[in-house]
């Protein structure tokens, strides 16, 4: 399989400075103000969400608290935690730094050996210490994720939960991506979910209907399904919502929201590279399983046209619009692009483009509708750089 789209990912916390001995250890003790309505983070593995204070310049690098936001039902934190309580420290010390980062430090270490993981948390004016249950996982090694059991065991336990939760109505989107992970892990003992996954989707997929977010990453898992599976049933589907998506194309080789107009524009307000991106690696891949078209290739080489424009130049922008310059990344779009260009042999392209990616390690958590695709896209794009830019990127 040429394109594997999965990613374990633990985001963790951020508040504010707190000078334990000279400062009550509750949430509102920091002169920079109270727990506003920002979002918060997952906090890795524990089953809890927590807010910690937040700067644009520099993210959470001021925190030194969290303030647990929510407590999952049958986590770890279940039962000895609850919303409100606040986090001032691990393993017997304050936070005495980025609380964010110094968390998941100490998840990697209980992970690492006990999976024991002391807290020292403020609850309605007192101060205890509490213990979390984590799994022990062992240490990334040194070529992590390369080689690495602790990787390899963090991608089979989150297909394993993916698998758990079978088939379910709601974000689709998010659905095809769970299927692309199970199908990546090779394992014989999810084929028959993917199987009828892929015979319910399939017949359903309309891209007039559903928009082109959606269309673009079922095609995509229909395609690597196709690839992986040599399914002719299904092959036959994926000709049909490849053409889809090729009519779908706007006059100038993107998509937006939905179809174009008659006059051969963008629908809504316009292109939107990050779908397009996604839209044309689907039309690769299918491709490559075996659906042939002179049309298709034609749609291919417009978008990719358009797309390697911006090489040496910047980061691609939202839509059709100059090269964003105000960092090495646009909601992930290098990352995406960085893996398109692999797929079509142009090394060039990649190169530049999985180097914009890989220089935008702490730009990932801002830009249009949130981190969503800049952290879902960073690795696989990352990735082309090697596996030491990789590396040192997880």
């Amino acid at each position: 399989m040429k394109y594997t789209l999965f990613l374990v990912v633990i985001l963790t916390g951020f508040l504010s400075p707190l000078n334990a001995a000279q400062s009550p250890p509750t949430p509102d003790s920091t002169t920079r103000g109270n727990k506003d309505e920002s979002h918060d983070w997952l906090l890795g593995p524990t089953g809890l969400r927590g807010w910690m204070f937040f700067r644009n310049i520099d993210l959470t690098a001021a925190s030194r608290q969290i303030i647990i936001t929510a407590v999952d039902k049958g986590s770890p934190a279940d039962g000895i935690l609850q919303v409100n309580d606040v986090i001032l420290g691990t393993f017997g010390k304050p936070f005495a730094e980025d609380a964010r980062r110094s968390f998941g430090h100490a998840i990697a270490a209980a992970e690492e050996k006990t999976g024991i993981l002391p807290l020292t948390i403020w609850r309605e004016g007192k101060t205890s210490n509490v213990e979390l249950k984590l799994q022990v996982l062992g240490a990334y090694s040194a070529t992590a994720p390369y080689d690495c059991p602790k990787s390899k065991a963090l991608f089979e336990h989150g297909c394993e939960r993916i698998a758990k939760g079978g088939l379910k109505s709601g974000d689709e989107m998010a659905g095809n991506l769970n299927m692309l992970a199970l199908l990546a892990s090779g394992k014989e003992e999810y084929r028959p979910l993917l199987a009828e996954y892929a015979k319910k989707m399939a017949p359903r997929m309309n891209v007039t209907k559903d928009g082109c977010w959606l269309h673009a990453y079922a095609n995509l898992f229909l395609a690597e399904y196709v690839l992986a599976t040599g399914d002719k049933e299904m092959l036959a589907e994926l000709k049909r919502t490849t053409m889809e998506a090729v009519e779908a194309q706007s006059f100038y080789g993107t998509w937006g929201h939905s179809g174009r107009k008659p006059n051969g524009n963008c629908s809504g307000y316009g292109a939107m590279n990050q779908v397009g991106l996604a839209m044309t690696i689907s039309m690769v891949l299918a491709r490559e399983a075996g659906v042939k078209d002179p049309t298709l290739d034609k749609a291919i080489a417009k978008s990719a046209d358009l797309l390697r424009w911006y090489v040496d130049k910047g980061a691609i922008p939202y839509g059709d619009h100059q090269p964003w310059m105000a960092s090495h990344e646009d909601n992930g779009k290098c990352s995406v692009a960085a893996v398109l260009f692999d797929l079509l042999g142009d090394r060039e392209a990649t190169a530049f483009y999985s180097r914009m990616g890989t220089a935008a390690y702490d730009e990932r958590e801002q830009g249009h509708c949130g981190n969503w695709f800049n952290i879902m896209w960073a690795l696989p794009g990352v990735s082309r750089c090697g596996p030491l830019a990789t590396g040192a990127y997880l």
